[in-house]
């Protein structure tokens, strides 16, 4: 009698371990790893180099335009192994694919198109330059501009004086998930958690300066604004002159231009800080940053005292 039970028993015991296994499986994945398997779309391009980062694992391309996904563009890509780029050198003409989802961006199989090298024109400076203004660093007082926010307001940055101040540059058409789509995200957890933050200051905002005047009116801003859940008490996303548009972005190192009027704006990134005494705390050219790491500067930037 205890042997004819065994069997079934032991049976219900396996697949009890089992399916507690595959629910442990499943539980260890990060939710990050699970999205980026998600609505993945691959893109065969091909491009011209124009500078190498192996050490950073990045390669910036003039790739042509991805037919229904991107028009022509100079943009700075991710690669997953620093390997895919040796051998390779600024001018070649190179084939690769483009891995898209909903929050990352990479290339890979980069492979050199055999030919002669391409002859790389000096990249523009800017956009246009308008007026000569001298380079921002960390600890310079930020100078006064005027925007126009997505509710057609005028802002002048003077009014965030005593307030922790977050600037980044971003254009409403910028397509790819690891420029101004992840600079809108990191933005909009910053703001999530420093306002869910105990005993959190609140003398803080964000600020999104967009490269685009021309198409960005205050309209177009705010159905972006929505699209990321900002908060207007805490966060606007602004237009104005292209002559102070050019002029700031020129004195924190941004550089944005097209090389034609019918062409696409290429750009690289900056986010900065300015403490609550309306000085530059903080200045970065990457698109890597954490929104925990911009919380950090946020509450820090938020308790400057004049003197300190």
């Amino acid at each position: 009698m205890m042997k004819r039970n065994l069997v079934p028993l032991l049976t219900a015991t396996v697949l009890a371990a089992t399916a507690l296994s595959c629910r442990q499986d499943n539980a260890s994945v990060p939710p990050q790893a699970a999205a980026a398997k998600t609505n993945l779309q691959i893109y065969q391009v091909k491009g011209v180099i124009k500078e190498l980062f192996p050490e950073r694992k990045k390669v910036k391309i003039a790739h042509e335009e991805i037919t229904n996904y991107m028009e022509a563009m100079t943009m700075m890509l991710d690669v997953r192994e620093a390997r895919e780029l040796v051998g390779l050198q600024a001018g070649d003409t190179v084939s690769f694919r483009m891995l898209v989802t909903d929050d990352d961006g990479w290339i890979d199989q980069l492979k050199k198109i055999e030919g002669p090298r391409t002859p790389l024109p000096p990249e523009p400076a800017t956009f246009r330059r308008v007026r000569e203004v001298e380079p921002l660093a960390v600890g310079d007082k930020l100078p006064e501009y005027t925007f126009t926010n997505s509710l057609g307001r005028v802002l002048r940055l003077s009014e965030f004086q005593g307030r922790a101040l977050g600037i980044t540059f971003i254009f409403t058409r910028c397509p790819f998930p690891t420029f101004c789509p992840r600079l809108s995200s990191n933005f909009s957890e910053t703001a999530q958690k420093l306002k869910a933050m105990a005993n959190g200051p609140t003398n803080w905002h964000l600020l999104s300066i967009t490269i685009d005047p021309e198409y960005d009116t205050p309209a177009r801003l705010q159905g972006y604004a929505q699209r990321y859940k900002a908060d207007s008490n805490h966060w606007d996303h602004v237009t104005g002159a292209l002559i102070d548009i050019t002029a700031i972005s020129e004195q924190f190192g941004l550089q944005f231009w097209r090389a034609n009027p019918n062409e696409p704006i290429n750009h690289n990134v900056r986010t900065v800080v300015v403490d609550a005494t309306g000085r530059i705390q903080w200045i970065t050219p990457e698109n890597d940053w954490k929104s925990d790491t911009l919380v950090e500067q946020m509450v820090r930037a938020a308790r400057a005292k004049p003197g300190n």
